[in-house]
């Protein structure tokens, strides 16, 4: 049945008025950075069919991956792997009924935030030594 009464309803909150919480966005972080992930694999993926395509095809790969935007989109998509990782035991904690009072969930939240920079920064650093 029609609303017939729509301008009496309340508003929905909007940008201007809602304030985003930790927790939301820690969530949609995770869905972006799940689907970023793409990117870097598909590079990979080309990286290595370059490398069976010839020395020509691999040249090209391998320039496009070791430039600074190629770099960048790696270290990216290390970040990426790591947040949407811990983000993952976030939520599995969250299934077994654990930290869902907020404070513990905003606790939870900065850790895969700051985990994942942490975990990635060390992660190039020990990629660099060895």
């Amino acid at each position: 049945m029609a609303d017939i009464e729509r301008g009496n309803r309340p508003l929905s909150p909007h940008l201007q008025i809602y304030r985003p919480q930790l927790t939301s966005v820690t969530s949609i972080l995770t869905r972006v950075t799940g689907n970023a992930l793409i990117l870097g694999a598909v590079l990979i993926v080309w990286w290595l069919l370059a490398a069976g395509a010839g020395p020509e095809a691999f040249a090209r790969a391998d320039w496009v991956l070791t430039s600074w935007f190629g770099n960048l989109v790696m270290f990216g998509s290390l970040w990426a792997l790591w947040y949407h990782t811990l983000a993952g035991i976030r939520h599995i904690i969250w299934d077994n009924g654990y930290g869902l009072e907020i404070e513990t969930a905003e606790k939870l939240g900065w850790i895969c935030v700051i985990g994942s920079a942490v975990l990635s920064v060390l992660t190039v650093l020990i990629l660099w030594i060895f």
